[in-house]
């Protein structure tokens, strides 16, 4: 049967499904990124198996299907709510030994332009095989190699390229060419074409068989090492050694009666939006009776999002390193004091907006099974397709993460975001992130999960989303797919939108008038990935930014 047939016969049965009388335990859900990551969750699902087993398996098929962003080569991290408590995994990459603070700088220096973004100098220690095995080897309930082998599946047989995935393919055959391999492996992809990788099929067939020794250890360890060797890069065999997944505490905070469960460092993520939430809930007198996303509401986001920005640049970064004060920067007092200082008629000048104490390409998807457990992933190369640098006769793409360090304090990275000495790069350091997958339970039982891709764009997009539903009874779908902005302290009083929803009219004179630039940041703000549970009622919404597919699912009996 033709893959389209059967993912419209897939949505239809899930349709009538989520229409029966019935209690939310008799279903499971996911929102994934593509239709191919969707329909192997939902077949594993269907087939009994947990939301971790149905994660492990959507993660290792979106490294086929969805090459600018899923991934074996790159990292991420997960929260998870199993049997009634909040996990979190942190396999993000880390920098190799012979990582230093200065080596993206110049004689001069000055920051060498692409240096951190293009080629095998760019990549991070990979996380993503170790993290998906060591979330099943604790949670999981189907056998590994099985969930495995739909990836396998479309690497060898292929799959049908989305018209999105050839326009991110273009850009980056303009950004990589004769600078790496990319040309190599991805120059063939048509829209619309079959797409077949038999060197990354190969390559997942012995991770089906060996697990992350083959990866970390086994053959294709001698695969990346080499390439690195080849290209100037600074992974090693000891590095990949050495590489350890970490489980962590989750961010766990309250709010209006729930609890959200979100990331810690080393991603900023869940502490800005603990700032985010909290220090609106302390100017919910301004917000009274305001419309969404009118300039009001924009301002007033913006006051907002520019302090936990400040924030952010000086104090958070990987916490074996960093001695980052969390407790005091999302402790109520603090956040009174942060609340304090907004301005909401006019803009605050940039200037005098300090961190508070004294002293392109992510991709996400949310799952939900049959007993209330639930996966929440976001995993990433960074920007789209990584570093541009494919692994020969291995066939997968390595992230360009590095990146995400401060090659210098006070120098925006690709995303237009500065740092500071706590995100400095050092050998063995986890690069501070912005992403923040999200799980919010009521009474001990999941009621949302979600996350996104998007930079430093991803918290501010889960929190307006958060927003959107509690503050404006949207339903999910259109939660997600309303009009989304950013500011980020700098650039100075700029506002990014985006062409999905694109801040025009008198809105946009409004705020031009305050004194701000409003921008078209040239690509859609996020992809969220989201499912709502409500009783017996389970929503489920893909964001239309993207090409992502959600689908509600009732388990074999």
């Amino acid at each position: 049967m033709p893959l389209s047939l059967f993912f419209r016969i897939l949505l239809l049965c899930a349709a009538l499904a989520a229409s029966l009388p019935a209690t939310a335990k008799e279903y499971g859900a996911v929102a994934s990124p593509d239709e191919y990551g969707a329909r192997v969750a939902a077949e594993v699902l269907e087939k009994g198996g947990n939301a971790v087993d149905a994660a492990v398996a959507t993660a290792f098929t979106l490294a086929v299907t969805y090459p600018e962003a899923g991934n074996i080569g790159g990292g991420g991290f997960m929260t998870l709510y199993v049997d009634g408590k909040s996990y979190f995994v942190d396999y993000r990459e880390t920098a190799p030994r012979a990582a230093s603070r200065d080596m993206y700088l110049n004689e001069k220096g000055k920051v060498i332009e692409n240096l951190s973004l293009i080629g095998a100098k760019a990549s991070g220690v990979p996380g993503t095989v170790l993290g998906l095995w060591e979330v099943h080897r604790r949670f999981g309930k189907r056998p590994w190699a099985q969930l495995v082998a739909p990836a396998i599946g479309y690497a060898t047989s292929g799959y049908k390229v989305h018209e999105k995935t050839y326009q991110y393919r273009q850009d980056a055959l303009a950004m990589f060419d004769s600078k790496t391999n990319f040309r190599r492996y991805f120059g063939a992809m048509k829209s619309g074409g079959i797409f077949r990788q038999p060197e990354l099929a190969r390559t997942l067939q012995r991770i089906a068989t060996d697990g992350p020794k083959d990866f970390y250890e086994g053959r294709t360890s001698q695969l990346l090492v080499a390439q690195m060797q080849r290209d100037g890069g600074l992974i090693t065999a000891q590095d990949l050694r050495d590489y350890r997944v970490v489980w962590r505490e989750p961010l766990r905070f309250e709010w209006r009666g729930n609890v959200v469960h979100t990331a810690p460092l080393p991603s900023s993520g869940g502490v800005a939006l603990v700032q985010l939430l909290g220090i609106k809930e302390m100017r919910a007198s301004d917000f009274k009776g305001v419309e969404l996303n009118s300039a009001r509401y924009i301002h007033l986001l913006a006051e907002i999002e520019k302090r936990v920005f400040a924030d952010r640049a000086d104090y958070l970064g990987d916490p074996a390193f960093t001695n980052a004060p969390v407790e005091k920067l999302i402790a109520p007092a603090y956040l009174a004091q942060r609340a304090a200082e907004v301005n909401p008629k006019a803009i605050s000048p940039t200037a005098s907006v300090r961190p508070g104490l004294e002293s392109h390409q992510t991709t996400h998807f949310s799952i939900v099974d049959a007993a209330g457990n639930a996966v929440s992933n976001t995993f990433t190369l960074n920007w789209d397709y990584g570093s541009g640098v494919v692994v020969e006769d291995a066939g997968f793409l390595m992230n360009d993460e590095m990146d995400d360090f401060s090659a210098k304090p006070g120098v925006s990275n690709a995303f237009g975001v500065v740092g500071g000495d706590a995100n400095a790069i050092e050998p063995g350091k986890r690069m501070l992130s912005s992403m923040t997958p999200t799980i919010v339970t009521r009474d001990g039982r999941v009621t949302l999960v979600l996350g996104s891709p998007g930079g430093s764009r991803i918290f501010t997009s889960v929190f307006q989303v958060l927003n959107n539903i509690h503050d404006y009874a949207l339903p999910l779908t259109q939660a997600v797919a309303a009009q989304r902005v950013h500011h980020q302290l700098l650039p100075k009083d700029t506002i990014y939108f985006d062409s999905f929803a694109a801040l025009t009219g008198r809105v946009a004179e409004e705020l031009k008038a305050m004194g701000y630039t409003l921008e078209d940041q040239g690509w859609e703000m996020g992809d969220i990935q989201a499912i709502r549970v409500d009783g017996s009622k389970i929503e489920v919404a893909a964001d239309p930014r993207g090409r992502g597919v959600g689908v509600v699912v009732r388990a074999m009996q």
